[in-house]
């Protein structure tokens, strides 16, 4: 319930890539919002209005629908004075040149100019619509006028041909919509590293040492902090295949590949960064402490190694020890099983590692590597709190906690 009770309009031009945008309003409504659509004419051509008053549960605006009546917000003025957000997509090469040029001559364009907020764009066009010179134009001066724009994709259009112009998918305009809603002053600009998923380190070219970390929970802390507006890198194995285009994923596998994408990724990180406002590094990563002495080449041959087979390992280095922390706010995160001696284990991890925080995961029957649910333990210095929740809504609650005991940095 990400948007609950968040009011977004969303409007709607003639194009075939509409579709899409029943599947818009579904997520919306999904994550608790209400939703209001505004059709042109042209739209209705492809989709009856019928079809989104089911899906949204609202009357469509439309020509024939907006009232004047002073009981009634249908209309290009009050429906904007309603809405928090507003929202166009599929947005036409037509609809794109007309806004851009302040032309209000349907109803979609004169709530466009009557809505004083954030509006996020979505286009959809041919290829050579897109990327024809008026229309990049166009694309330019609305991002300097309080639009967001979401970029479109190359893919096979309707038309037949491949290129550019394709909507973004649904879950994309999702995620940027819900970015805006959710902005959190002290996020918001921040740049952030994060490491997830348990690193691979090969015995040969067929065969790994690794363990059970999903990445999820480097994932949806992700995905919370770019919803509050942070600036996020995530480094990581495995577990970030759905997230939002805008966070920079780095995908690595061993533990060496993810020590040198750290260092380069912080050192851009704090060269990048606003001044008031430090970088934070989370490490939620479940990182080998060991790995094979030697990696062979090829693959192993069972008739060769025989019956049995001693795999000679070698202690791994320790990345979060190693990696250069000043100027950072480093969060560490630990994973235990035996539940008498976990707490002490974390805190002294804090300080051991230079911490500033430590998130203890306490594995059990209940709490395993791969669920979609969490509970945690974040130690501080000189006090402790527990979350247990979603990993996405754990995510943003232990956010709004840092945020907190840290809010002077």
């Amino acid at each position: 319930m990400l948007l609950k009770n968040k009011k977004i309009l969303l409007a709607v031009t003639g194009s075939i890539a509409i579709y899409k945008a029943l599947e818009l309003i579904r997520l919306y409504i999904k994550a608790g919002a209400i939703v209001k659509v505004i059709m042109t004419d042209s739209a209705k051509k492809f989709i009856n209005p019928i079809t989104f008053e089911a899906i949204s549960q609202n009357r469509v605006l439309e020509k024939n629908t907006e009232s004047w009546d002073k009981n009634s917000d249908y209309n290009h003025i009050d429906i904007g004075k309603w809405a928090d957000i507003f929202v166009i997509a599929p947005a036409s090469a037509n609809t794109i040149n007309k806004i851009s040029n302040g032309i209000a001559d349907n109803l979609l364009t004169q709530t466009v100019l009557a809505y004083p907020k954030i509006k996020i764009l979505s286009p959809a066009a041919n290829t050579n619509m897109i990327t024809n010179p008026i229309t990049q134009n166009s694309i330019k001066n609305l991002k300097l006028a309080n639009f967001k724009i979401v970029q479109t994709q190359i893919k096979e259009l309707a038309c037949k041909d491949v290129g550019d112009g394709a909507m973004a998918e649904p879950q994309e305009i999702f995620y940027e919509t819900a970015r805006e809603l959710l902005k959190d002053q002290y996020w918001s600009n921040r740049e952030v590293v994060l490491s997830g998923g348990g690193t691979i380190e090969k015995i040969d070219d067929v065969r790994y040492i690794s363990n059970f970390s999903s990445g999820k929970m480097a994932s949806s802390l992700s995905l919370a902090l770019y919803l509050k507006g942070a600036n996020v890198t995530l480094v990581s194995t495995r577990g970030y295949e759905n997230l939002p285009n805008s966070i920079n994923v780095i995908p690595v596998q061993s533990s060496l590949d993810m020590y040198e994408s750290l260092v380069s990724t912080i050192n851009l990180a704090k060269n990048k960064m606003n001044k008031s406002k430090k970088v934070y590094l989370f490490m939620v990563a479940a990182i080998s402490d060991y790995l094979p002495l030697n990696k062979e080449e090829g693959k192993l041959k069972k008739e060769l190694l025989g019956n049995s087979w001693d795999l000679k390992l070698k202690q791994n280095i320790d990345i979060l020890n190693t990696l250069e922390k000043s100027e950072l706010i480093s969060i560490g995160f630990k994973a235990e099983t035996d539940e008498t001696v976990a707490f002490e284990n974390a805190q002294n991890m804090l300080v051991n590692k230079n911490l500033d925080a430590v998130c203890l995961n306490v594995l059990n029957e209940e709490n395993t590597f791969g669920s979609n649910n969490n509970k945690i333990e974040l130690i501080l210095k000189d006090k402790s709190f527990s979350f247990s929740a979603s990993k996405i809504e754990l995510s943003s609650e232990l956010l709004n906690y840092l945020k907190n005991e840290f809010n002077e940095y």
